[in-house]
């Protein structure tokens, strides 16, 4: 099962974004965004790249025959697998940072980089009650 989660960058007051499919939790993705997406220039890339089933995996799509196929990466490297290795288009989207944090975009966390650091947000997608609350991304880094 997924763990549902978008992954932005502050510009301004509006936040650019993409989706992020697999275990988006804090525990995982907050980690390995803190650890391998710690500056202003690897945010902006791994956003730029569109949406996502992982920001950190030795896997990537290739294209066999018209059938898109999950294979290793040449070299055992780690980085995002993109949609758009599958042949979709799914750029990254602009959208106010009101948008962003609003609980119809579906999503059970979101992440902002701004001023340097990263910011988790539980969008408490399960709990109609509640709105989006900052929660804590442990400091322990991961490395795969």
């Amino acid at each position: 099962m997924s763990t549902r989660s978008r992954i932005g960058i502050q510009i301004g007051p509006d936040i650019l974004s993409s989706y992020h499919h697999w275990d988006g939790y804090p525990n995982w993705l907050g980690r390995i965004l803190q650890t391998h997406y710690n500056t202003k220039e690897k945010v902006s890339e791994l956003i730029d790249g569109g949406d996502m089933s992982c920001a950190w995996t030795n896997q990537s799509f290739k294209d066999v025959d018209g059938l898109y196929q999950i294979v290793d990466k040449e070299n055992d490297q780690y980085g995002p697998q993109y949609y758009s290795e599958r042949g979709e288009n799914c750029p990254p989207v602009l959208m106010s940072t009101e948008e962003y944090l609003t609980k119809d975009n579906n999503e059970e966390y979101a992440y902002i980089y701004r001023n340097g650091r990263w910011v988790c947000y539980d969008m408490n997608e399960f709990n109609n009650s509640k709105q989006p609350e900052i929660v804590e991304i442990p400091t322990a880094p991961l490395s795969h």
